[in-house]
């Protein structure tokens, strides 16, 4: 028998070429009762292939390829727990030890490693094979002898060194160490070779594969090849039983919470969650019910002996409220009362009838998923350098992110590996969809001709069929936005851990989900740019002598609910994307729950199961609200018959069809992302029966399932969506009473949301806000809030002017500190400017209070400054003519990003207006169906998923924002203009919809650009 034991997937970054699960899939269809992966310098595929091989019914074996100081691999396979301890410990030592990327381990200090570990000796790169390639056979026979002192004679096999195997008298093992599963694999494994070594393939010689034999071959094939080695192949199944091993075995344990003296976790947490009650519901209508369900909750807990997992969460927002960190957990987390008395969520559970089993049941076998939001940036990382202080640094480790070949990344790295000149890469990059909607139809071979190129000729065609194939590759480890898993004693006897891009933090192999598959606990620590706008905004307020409490917002503020209902929410959380906008007027937002509804309903599953529709006719009155079925009025009577919640979805299986609230949890993850039809129709199945044993039938039942099973995959938890609408409140209070802290918060958290800077800005002004410029005797780095004779205005910081380094800003306000700028060379010379950054901050006007206008600044700024032994020469007289307002406009533009003078449409109004271009306002006043002439920067392109191909722009001006639908054909006649122009002028039909009015596209055509243009936020 025959078993491949040194199988290499794409987790070999840039070296294999197919995915582990592939490689299970095709040991199975070989009848190889097991694979081996061994990956370089990791066991980052094993979780998948150990999912896989079970599905597979094929034994999965785990190893790793190490890399040693002189460059040879060393494969090591897992016999058992200690061996795989061991491995992980020893890739940890070896990645910590050494820069990112450069990982390798001496020969000598693999021996404290070796129980429980046997050694192949490798193929072409292996320690022996490298020696006798260059002639050094005594070296060889050295490496050998040391290998067997370290591991063991009965622990070393020889890979395909016949005569020094039978002169050591140590077995020998067969294998064919593929990197792809099936031999068309060779050309991608080959691209990989190329982007490794940065050549292509006309000039990668020898460094490609010999042949294109390294795939996984079956018992027949490999007999064939090592006919005169049947012991060869026969070591290979007997040494396959020894690796008894699986990932089953893992031994991870969550870490224990030190608790007070005599106490148990349990009996702790009771005691937090009663203080929280009181605090929360003090004597109030709700204090009953929310004991109730708290003991409940707390029954549970118990029993699945989860009470330290809890404690841990609180400890962890304990320590961010003790050192001002804004927290706030969200998702399935906020379904909880437990939770929610903590002090973890801000959600109530209890006074908003949310379904605790969403959160956690005694059937799903898997550990609760609680998010924590926080101020993205240092805040953030503080609370997860407190988690790194208090497990250690081999006990906590950030989970991975698997950066995965996609789009336009794909078709640079291609190309490149092609030889296809850079210009033409571009141009391919270009035409790859990066939108959320795929037309089935939108081969990119449809769109060569495009980009210049022949879709006939050979190379091109190479490309497209590469290009396609590389998808979804791995191509490196990245971090996760802020999963964090943590463990009693070391994580590093679980899963190697090795160093993050950023420094302070370690990272282990496996991604969130292979975490997950394998019971390992995550507490994500999300970064959320909001929180940071609101937590930098309260502090601007106190600092001007206002106060606000978020806890303590009026939730029923008149203007917040106005500006929502004009949609007039750009930089508002969840609801200034352009469908929010669209719908906002339309919905009509009165109430707090109104709003949780807003930011439910433009989601994929309320608009794929046509819910969206049916619920804003009932919202305006032109549509009776109906139900289902009787029962289903109290479940569904607040979104006015229409189900637009994963929680009322397992509310009606429970009222309708009998189910237990855990059953009803069942039911939603069957028809969850990871679908299974087998399960999906034994649920449906079961469905069917608990209903019509309730005597529903007919058309309500099947309203009733359709309702469930279509939405079940894409439904928003309404307790997710409730955290989002407190954050979105919360926001849109500050925007509407507070707009100075609000807009330079916004601008001082960038990048972030939907708009460009540039656009914040232009919005800020329309309201009224006074921005002021930056200014190096009165800005700081950040944008800050100064008081006017005219009130509360937003100076611009100095973090806006492109390529000033920050020490730079940070010289000139503690040099101007000490002793205000006497000249513009004082100012060189003290804050030590570099020319280029003098010269930038001539061209935006920012040395305008030293004297002089810009050009004249530009002019002084290019004189060469005296030294410090002398006096300034007296300032000369510019030649230089001084700035238009296109050539201000594009200063502006190149040096900051944003301008404070006219929009770049203003300057074109009186052009527009005699070809009958109407603006954004003047849009809004005009009839349906009429045909109207629009024209603005492009500040949105998007093409969602559910939208069947229709693409959506935003245009602005200088009085707003127009919005233009393209249909698929009119996208498909005019689809460069559409993606590549910056700014458009679009022909069309005006179309009103309850005070919402749009443009449908029937021809589109670039304007010339003002010099610099803002960027677009496209198809994100």
């Amino acid at each position: 028998m025959f078993i491949e034991l040194h199988a290499q997937s794409a987790f070999s970054f840039l070296e294999g070429a197919e995915h582990p699960e592939v490689f299970a899939a095709e040991a199975a269809r070989l009848d190889m009762p097991a694979v081996a992966l061994i990956d370089r310098d990791g066991v980052y595929g094993a979780a998948r292939l150990a999912r896989a091989a079970a599905h597979a019914g094929v034994k999965p074996i785990v190893g790793s390829e190490i890399t040693l100081v002189d460059g040879a691999r060393l494969p090591l396979l897992v016999e058992d727990r200690e061996g795989y301890q061991n491995l992980c410990r020893l890739i940890t030592r070896m990645k910590l030890g050494a820069a990112k990327g450069a990982a390798a381990t001496a020969l000598d200090d693999l021996e404290p490693y070796a129980p429980g570990l046997v050694c192949l000796t490798g193929g072409a790169r292996g320690p022996l094979a490298l020696r006798l390639a260059a002639g050094d056979g005594a070296g060889a026979r050295q490496v050998l002898a040391r290998l067997v002192a370290i591991f063991g004679r009965s622990n070393c096999f020889l890979q395909g060194l016949v005569t020094l195997a039978r002169a050591a008298r140590l077995p020998l093992v067969a294998s064919n160490q593929p990197l792809f599963a099936r031999p068309e694999g060779r050309p991608l494994a080959d691209v990989f070779t190329c982007i490794r070594e940065k050549t292509d393939l006309d000039r990668a010689g020898r460094r490609l594969l010999t042949n294109g034999e390294r795939w996984l071959k079956g018992g027949g094939e490999m007999l064939q090849l090592f006919r005169d080695l049947p012991d060869a192949l026969a070591n290979t199944g007997e040494l396959a039983l020894r690796l008894a091993f699986t990932l089953k075995d893992l031994g991870y344990r969550f870490p224990e919470f030190p608790l007070p003296p005599g106490q148990t976790p349990l009996g702790h947490l009771r005691e937090l969650t009663e203080r929280g009650v009181r605090a929360r519901y003090g004597a109030g209508p709700l204090a009953a019910r929310a004991r109730r369900q708290i003991a409940h909750e707390l029954d549970l807990i118990g029993r699945l002996d989860l009470a330290g997992y809890f404690l841990i969460v609180w400890d962890i927002v304990e320590h961010c409220r003790t050192h001002d960190i804004l927290v706030q957990g969200r998702g399935s987390a906020a379904n909880s009362a437990v939770c929610y008395a903590l002090g973890i969520t801000a959600v109530d559970p209890v006074g908003m009838e949310l379904l605790f089993e969403r959160f956690l049941s005694e059937a799903r076998g898997e550990w609760p998923d609680i998010d924590l939001d926080l101020p993205s940036g240092e805040r953030r990382d503080a609370a997860i350098q407190h988690v790194y202080r208090q497990y250690g640094r081999h006990g906590a480790g950030m989970t991975a992110n698997v950066i995965s070949y996609r789009g336009r990344s794909a078709a640079r790295e291609v190309g490149q590996a092609l030889g296809l000149p850079r210009d033409m890469r571009d141009r391919l990059a270009q035409l790859v969809a990066n939108w959320g909607y795929q037309d089935p139809d939108e081969l990119l071979t449809k769109h060569l001709p495009e980009a210049g190129c022949d879709p006939t000729a050979p190379r091109i065609r190479r490309f497209a069929m590469l290009w396609t194939r590389i998808q979804d590759l791995p191509r490196h480890l990245g971090q996760h936005s802020g999963g964090m898993v943590i463990a009693a004693g070391r994580l590093d006897d679980v899963v190697p851990l090795e160093p993050a891009t950023m420094p302070g933090r370690v990272v282990v192999q496996w991604d969130k989900d292979d975490c997950a598959g394998l019971g390992i606990v995550k507490v994500d620590l999300l970064g959320l740019g909001m929180m940071s706008v609101l937590q930098d905004s309260l502090t601007l307020v106190r600092e001007t002598g206002g106060e606000v409490d978020l806890a303590g917002l009026p939730s029923d503020d008149p203007a917040v609910y106005r500006s929502l209902r004009e949609a007039d929410t750009i930089g508002v959380f969840q609801v200034e994307s352009r469908a929010q906008m669209a719908t906002l007027p339309r919905v009509r937002p009165e109430r707090f729950y109104d709003l949780v509804v807003q930011v439910a309903i433009i989601r994929p599953g309320p608009i794929v199961g046509n819910m969206v529709h049916p619920y804003i006719r009932r919202r305006r009155g032109r549509e009776p609200v109906t139900y289902p079925h009787p029962s289903l009025e109290p479940i569904l009577r607040r979104t006015l018959g229409v189900p637009l919640f994963q929680e009322q979805l397992l509310r009606m299986a429970m009222v309708t069809a009998g189910f237990t609230a855990t059953e009803a949890e069942e039911l939603r993850r069957a028809f969850g992302f990871k679908r299974s039809e087998r399960l999906m129709v034994e649920v449906e199945t079961k469905l069917r029966a608990g209903m019509a044993r309730q005597g529903i039938h007919g058309a309500a039942a099947e309203e009733i399932v359709h309702a469930i099973t279509a939405f079940a995959l894409y439904g928003f938890p309404e307790s997710h969506a409730s955290s989002f609408a407190l954050l979105a409140y919360a926001s849109a209070y500050l925007r509407v009473h507070h707009p100075a802290a609000f807009y330079a918060a916004l601008l001082n958290n960038q990048p972030m949301g939907f708009y460009h800077p540039a656009t914040l800005v232009k919005d800020a002004q329309r309201h009224g806000l006074r921005i002021l410029p930056i200014d190096v005797t009165r800005s700081r780095r950040l944008c800050t809030v100064e008081h006017t004779d005219g009130g509360l205005t937003v100076r611009m910081g100095l973090r806006y002017v492109k390529g000033l380094r920050e020490r730079a800003a940070r010289a000139i306000v503690e040099a101007r500190n000490e002793e205000p700028f006497g000249s513009i060379h004082d100012l060189a010379r003290r804050a030590h400017l570099e020319r280029d950054e003098l010269e930038t901050l001539a061209a935006i006007g920012a040395l305008a209070p030293l004297g002089g206008t810009r050009r004249a600044n530009l002019w002084t700024a290019a004189v060469p400054p005296p030294g410090p032994l002398f006096r300034d020469p007296p300032r000369e007289p510019s030649p230089l003519s001084e700035m238009t307002d296109v050539e201000r406009l594009a200063a502006d533009y190149a040096g900051t990003s944003v301008t404070l003078g006219r929009h770049p449409m203003a300057l074109r109004r009186a052009a527009l207006r005699h070809r009958g271009v109407l603006s954004a306002r003047e849009l809004a006043g005009v009839e349906d169906g009429a045909r109207v002439q629009v024209a603005g920067s492009v500040i949105v392109r998007q093409r969602p998923g559910t939208a069947k191909g229709f693409v959506f722009l935003s245009l602005e001006d200088e009085t707003g924002i127009a919005n233009v639908i393209v249909t698929p054909p009119v996208f498909a006649r005019h689809r460069v203009t559409l993606v590549d122009e910056p700014y458009l002028l679009v022909d069309g039909i005006a179309q009103r919809q309850d005070g919402v009015i749009s443009v449908r596209a029937v021809r589109a055509r670039g304007l010339p650009a003002l010099g610099h243009h803002v960027p677009s936020h496209d198809f994100g």
